[in-house]
C-alpha cells in the first residue's frame, strides 16, 4: 500500500476521535449510575441518542458537509463533540443531571455526524491517484478502532479520574484532532481550486440526485445489514459473557479484541481492493464469513447439560471470525460510496445516506436480538437474525454489480 499522506492521517485520526465519543458510554454506565443515579432506561437512551441523530439527520449532515465544505464540516463537528464532552464532565448530581447529559449526548451525535461524513471525500481528494482504495480501507476502520479503544481505556481512566475525567480526556483528544486537521488538511477553497471540483448544485438537487440513484440506495442498504448485525453481536457480548461468569476485566478485554478484529478486516479489505479484487466478491465473502461465524458462535441444539454446541474457546474464535469477515464490508462500501455517488458534490451526501441507513439498522437489530433471546431463554438463536442480514447483504452485493459495472473509473 502506498504511503498515506499526513493530511489523510489527520482525517483518519479525526474519525477515530469522533468514534471514541460514540463508544465512551458503555464503560461509564456503572459510574454514572453510582454518581448521578442514572437508571437503566436512561442509560439506554444515552446509548441510543447518537443513533437517533444518525437516523434523523444522517443524509442532511452529508448535505451540510457538501455545502459548507468538507474540511469546515469536519472541524465544526470536532468542535461540537469537544465542547459537548467538556461540558458533560461538568454535570453535577441533581434533578437536572440526566436531562443535561441527554441534551449534550444528542449534541455529540450531531457533532459526530458532521465530523465523519466528510471523511471519505477528503481522503479521496488527499491521497495520490490509485491509492484511494487502500486509504478508504483504513477509513473503514475508524469506528471499530474508536469503539475498541474506548472499551479498553475507559475502565482504567474512569477508575483513576471518574467518569467526568473520562469525558474531559476525550474532549482533549478530539480537540487535538481538530488542531491536526487545521494544520495538515488544505482549505476547502484551495482544494477545490486544485481539483476543479466546484459544486454549483443546490442542496435539493443534490439530495434528489442521491436518493434517486440506485447505487447510493444499494450501498446504504448493504451498510445497514452489515452494521446492524455487527453492533447487535458486539454490543451484547459484554452481557453474554457476564451471564457466563466471565470476570469484568477479561470481559472488557475479550469484547475489545473481538471489536478490534474488525479493524484487521478493514485493512485487509483495503489491500485486496488495491490489488484489484472485485468489490462484489469481497462483499459476498465478508457477509458469508459473518454468517458462518455467527452460526458457529451461537448455534446450540438442546438445553441445559444436554445442549450440543462448540466449546467456549471455539465460540469466541467464531465471534472474532464474524467481526474479522465483517470488516471487509465497510472498507468496500466506503470505496463504492465514493465511486457510486452521482457526482463529486454528492459524496458526503451519499455517505450520510449510508450513515442514516446504518443508524436505523443499529436501532432496530439489537432490540430484535434481545427479543429473540428473551423469547427462547438464551442467545442460541441469535444466528437466525444475523444470517438473515448476511443473506440480504449477499443479495445486495449482486445488485451492486449492476450499479458498478466492470471498468467503471474508481
Amino acid at each position: 500500500m502506498a504511503k498515506v499522506p499526513a493530511a489523510a492521517l489527520a482525517v483518519l485520526f479525526a474519525g477515530v476521535s469522533a468514534a471514541l465519543h460514540l463508544g465512551k458510554l458503555p464503560p461509564a454506565v456503572p459510574a454514572l449510575q453510582a454518581s448521578l443515579g442514572v437508571g437503566w432506561v436512561e442509560a439506554g437512551f444515552l446509548l441510543s441518542l447518537v443513533q437517533g441523530a444518525g437516523m434523523t439527520l444522517g443524509v442532511f449532515a452529508g448535505l451540510a458537509a457538501d455545502s459548507i465544505g468538507l474540511r469546515r464540516s469536519m472541524l465544526i463537528g470536532l468542535v461540537i463533540v469537544t465542547l459537548s464532552s467538556a461540558a458533560g464532565g461538568l454535570v453535577q448530581p441533581g434533578p437536572a443531571a440526566v436531562a443535561w447529559l441527554l441534551a449534550l449526548r444528542a449534541l455529540e451525535g450531531v457533532g459526530f455526524l458532521l465530523a465523519v461524513m466528510p471523511g471519505p471525500g477528503l481522503i479521496r481528494a488527499l491521497v495520490p491517484p490509485g491509492a484511494d482504495k487502500g486509504a478508504l480501507g483504513l477509513w473503514g476502520a475508524y469506528m471499530p478502532l474508536g469503539v475498541a479503544l474506548a472499551l479498553l481505556l475507559g475502565p482504567a481512566i474512569i477508575a483513576r479520574a471518574g467518569w467526568s475525567g473520562w469525558w474531559w480526556s476525550l474532549s482533549l483528544v478530539s480537540a487535538a484532532a481538530a488542531v491536526w486537521v487545521v494544520v495538515q488538511v488544505p482549505d476547502d477553497r484551495a482544494r477545490a481550486a486544485a481539483t476543479q471540483a466546484v459544486s454549483v448544485a443546490g442542496w435539493r438537487a443534490r439530495l434528489l440526485d442521491t436518493v434517486r440513484a440506485s447505487g447510493p440506495r444499494r450501498v446504504a442498504l448493504a451498510f445497514a445489514v452489515y452494521s446492524s448485525q455487527w453492533m447487535a453481536v458486539i454490543g451484547f457480548l459484554p452481557a453474554i459473557y457476564a451471564e457466563a461468569g466471565v470476570p469484568p476485566g477479561w470481559n472488557a478485554v475479550l469484547t475489545a479484541l473481538a471489536a478490534a478484529m474488525n479493524i484487521v478486516g478493514n485493512l485487509a479489505g483495503g489491500r485486496l481492493l488495491q490489488r484489484g479484487v472485485a468489490p462484489s466478491r469481497l462483499l459476498r465473502r465478508g457477509f458469508a464469513l459473518m454468517a458462518l461465524g455467527s452460526i458457529a458462535a451461537f448455534a446450540q441444539w438442546g438445553q441445559g447439560a444436554d445442549a450440543i454446541a462448540l466449546p467456549p474457546a471455539w465460540r469466541y474464535a467464531a465471534v472474532c471470525l464474524f467481526s474479522l469477515g465483517g470488516g471487509v464490508v465497510p472498507a468496500t462500501l466506503f470505496m463504492l460510496a465514493v465511486r457510486l455517488a452521482p457526482g463529486p458534490s454528492t459524496v458526503s451526501t451519499t455517505v450520510g445516506f449510508m450513515q442514516q441507513a446504518s443508524a436505523l439498522g443499529q436501532f432496530i437489530a439489537p432490540p430484535v436480538v434481545a427479543w429473540v433471546a428473551h423469547r427462547v431463554g438464551g442467545w442460541q438463536w441469535t444466528w437466525v437474525v444475523t444470517l438473515a442480514c448476511s443473506v440480504a447483504g449477499i443479495v445486495l452485493a449482486g445488485r451492486l454489480v449492476q450499479a458498478d459495472p466492470p471498468g467503471r473509473a474508481g
